[in-house]
C-alpha cells in the first residue's frame, strides 16, 4: 500500500536541513517505485500487459491467392470464432500473383504489431528460395511461423471429356502428343507447378507450363480445355467436378484420402515415392512479440478445433493443422530441405 505523503512542519523542517542532492536522489527513488507499481500491481509483467492490450483494432490476413481459393476459404472460415475471441473483426484482403510473394511480401513489410498476419504456403516460403533469382524478402529472417493451418495432397484433374481415364492412360496421350500439351497451374513456384514438373520428370512426358493466379481461373482453364491437366488442391475444384466439367484421376499422397477411398495415387500408378502434399499456415512479420505471437497461435489453435470448421475443411480433404510456433518452423525447415534438393534436381528456375 502507498501511503499519502503528509507535510507538516516537521516536515518542512526536515526538508530545510536535507542536502539537495539527497532530495532529488529520494524523488527518483519515488518515481522509480510507483513506475513499477504500474506494471507489477497484481503481478502483471510488461509482456502480460501488452497480450492483454491486443487486438485493439482489426486484425488484417493478407491471402496471396483470389478470392474462392483453398487458402481464402481457411480463413474466412475462422474469422467468426477469432472475431468472439479477439472483440475485433478479422479483414481479409485478398493479394494474388507472382507464385504468392506479392502478398507475402506485404507481411513481411507490414508493422511488427500483430495487426497484420499472412497465410503462407509451400511456394513463396519454403520452394522459393531455390527458385527465384531474387525474392522481395527473407522468408526464414523476415517472416515469424505461428500456426500450420492445414495440408493435403494435390489430385490430377484433366476435362471431363479427356479420354484417358487414369493416370498411366493420361501418360500415354500426352506422349502422344508430342510438344502440344499445356498444363495449368495456380501460380509460378506453386505446389501447383512443382508436382507437375515432378510428374512430368516422372513419366517422362512433355508439357508446357501455363501459370494462372490462384486456383479458380486455372481450373476454369482447365474445364474449358484450354489447357489439358492441373495439380492442384480439391476445394476449388469441386465445383467444376460436381458439375461434369472436370474429372480427377489421383492424388499426390502415399496414401489415399480417407474421404476419397476410390481416388488412386501417383504413387499405386506406378510412380512408387511419389509424394507432394500442398500445405499452409499463419506467418507474422519478423519483429512481432512473441506473446503476441503467442496469443495468435493459441486462438488460431482454438479455432481450429471448432467441429464447424473441422467438418467444413475434412469435406475438403484438409488436413488439420495446428500446434506451437516452433513445431511449425520444424516443419518448414524440414520441407525446404526436402524441396531444395528436388528443385535443384529438376532444374526449375523463375526470373
Amino acid at each position: 500500500m502507498i501511503h499519502n505523503l503528509v507535510v507538516d512542519n516537521l516536515s518542512l523542517e526536515i526538508l530545510r536541513r536535507t542536502p539537495l542532492k539527497h532530495i532529488l536522489l529520494r524523488r527518483s527513488l519515488i518515481q522509480l517505485t510507483l513506475g513499477a507499481a504500474s506494471v507489477c500491481v497484481l503481478g502483471l509483467s510488461p509482456s502480460v500487459v501488452h497480450a492483454d492490450t491486443w487486438p485493439s483494432k482489426p486484425v488484417k490476413v493478407v491471402v496471396p491467392a483470389p478470392a474462392g481459393s483453398s487458402l481464402d476459404v481457411i480463413v474466412r472460415g475462422m474469422a467468426e470464432t477469432l472475431r468472439a475471441r479477439w472483440g475485433q473483426p478479422l479483414v481479409v484482403e485478398n493479394k494474388p500473383g507472382a507464385g504468392g510473394t506479392i502478398g507475402m511480401d506485404v507481411v513481411a513489410k507490414a508493422s511488427p504489431d500483430g495487426y497484420t498476419l499472412g497465410i503462407g504456403f509451400n511456394g513463396p516460403i519454403a520452394f522459393g528460395p531455390f527458385m527465384f533469382k531474387k525474392m522481395p524478402y527473407d522468408p526464414v529472417k523476415d517472416l515469424i511461423p505461428v500456426i500450420l493451418t492445414t495440408s493435403q495432397p494435390n489430385v490430377l484433374a484433366i476435362p471431363a471429356n479427356h479420354p484417358a481415364n487414369n493416370v498411366k492412360e493420361f501418360v500415354a496421350w500426352a506422349k502422344s502428343q508430342g510438344d502440344k500439351v499445356s498444363y495449368a497451374s495456380v501460380g509460378q513456384g506453386s505446389s501447383s507447378h512443382l508436382s507437375m514438373e515432378l510428374l512430368k520428370a516422372a513419366a517422362g512426358f512433355e508439357a508446357t507450363h501455363v501459370p494462372f493466379n490462384g486456383s479458380p481461373p486455372a481450373a476454369l482453364s482447365v474445364a474449358q480445355n484450354e489447357t489439358q491437366a492441373l495439380l492442384t488442391v480439391e476445394p476449388a475444384l469441386l465445383s467444376l467436378v460436381q458439375g461434369g466439367r472436370l474429372k480427377l484421376l489421383a492424388s499426390t499422397s502415399l496414401q489415399r484420402l480417407p474421404a476419397r477411398p476410390d481416388l488412386p495415387t501417383v504413387a499405386e500408378a506406378g510412380y512408387p515415392g511419389f509424394d507432394a502434399l500442398a500445405w499452409n499456415g499463419l506467418f507474422a512479420p519478423a519483429g512481432t512479440p512473441a506473446d503476441t505471437i503467442n496469443r495468435i497461435n493459441a486462438d488460431i489453435n482454438a479455432a481450429m478445433a471448432d467441429p464447424a470448421f473441422r467438418q467444413n475443411m475434412l469435406k475438403q480433404g484438409l488436413i488439420i493443422g495446428g500446434g506451437t510456433p516452433g513445431s511449425f518452423k520444424s516443419f518448414i525447415e524440414s520441407e525446404t530441405r526436402k524441396w531444395g534438393v528436388i528443385i535443384n534436381k529438376v532444374g526449375i528456375k523463375i526470373d
